[in-house]
């Protein structure tokens, strides 16, 4: 099953997508909840009442896909986590886990623009698999991790290379607005099985630019999930971009960087794409 959050006559609820249509959940039951993190946390019951929902149906093509998870509870994203991305930074292998924030204000439509910012143009893209929790649960042993897994979605790990490399901290460099589109959707675990077996590759511009596999993870799924859940509580909606291949655009020789107007796109294999461009960050993010 592929959840979604959408929006469709100035409406934003969930829904199941069904080929070329989007299954209105809270239509087609009424005892569902209407937004994606109530729905994981319902449970068993209420996802195999959305599977099984029926009737009315809209066009994918008249409804705007949101990010699967419109504010996730947590962004919990991975550095350095394939080999030949570590070989490429020329940085050592790590011991553990790196692990680093991207806000919540960062989750971003698949198919939205998202911003070059004011304050740099040392923009690059991550393509990533990323995690999505669907229980709260906390010290999880590895050979139990697949109990509080919802699903998998697709990441774009976008990252601000001068604010990230400044300070040994990534958290500036990797939350700036709308710097981690998500989706198309949540493909839910039973559909994905052993999610260590998944083809990843990233255009930009149509260049393929990355291209890799899950397999390749040098800490997978699994052994993240016990990590972090060694530490701190993780809930429905948590997302964790797993970490990305080599060959995003700082490491390029010369280096690519992104422009505005360049468009990336980055698929996983059984969970989907997204594709977004790049564009100036609009006078509308003045606040003050």
């Amino acid at each position: 099953m592929k959840l979604v959050t959408f929006t469709h006559g100035n409406r934003t609820r969930i829904g199941r997508l069904d080929g070329d249509g989007v299954v209105d959940l809270e239509a087609a039951d009424a005892s569902l909840p209407t937004e994606m993190t109530a729905l994981l946390s319902a449970g068993a019951t209420a996802l195999d009442k959305a599977r099984n929902a029926k009737g009315a149906e809209l066009a994918l093509a008249d409804v705007h896909l949101e990010s699967p998870i419109l504010r996730p509870p947590k962004i919990l994203a991975v550095g350095l986590n394939y080999a030949d991305h570590v070989a490429e930074a020329g940085l050592e292998t790590p011991k553990h886990p790196v692990i680093f924030n991207k806000q919540s204000l960062s989750a971003h439509p698949p198919f939205d623009p998202f911003h070059m910012p004011r304050a740099s143009s040392a923009l690059d893209y991550e393509g990533e698999l990323g995690i999505v929790i669907g229980k709260r649960c906390r010290h999880v042993p590895r050979d139990r991790a697949t109990e509080v897994i919802a699903g998998y979605t697709v990441v774009n790990d976008v990252s601000v290379r001068d604010w990230q490399l400044r300070v040994p901290t990534f958290t500036m460099g990797k939350s700036f607005d709308t710097h981690c589109p998500l989706g198309p959707g949540i493909v839910t675990a039973d559909e994905i099985g052993d999610p260590h077996g998944l083809e990843l590759k990233t255009w930009v511009n149509g260049e393929l630019r990355q291209s890799s596999n899950t397999k390749n993870l040098i800490f997978d799924c699994f052994t993240l999930i016990e990590h972090l859940t060694t530490a701190f509580t993780l809930e429905p909606g948590d997302v964790i971009p797993t970490g990305t291949p080599g060959g995003v655009g700082i490491a390029m020789k010369p280096p690519q960087l992104l422009k505005v107007g360049d468009v990336v796109r980055i698929a996983i294999e059984g969970v989907g794409e997204i594709e977004n461009a790049v564009i100036d960050e609009p006078e509308s993010t003045r606040l003050i």
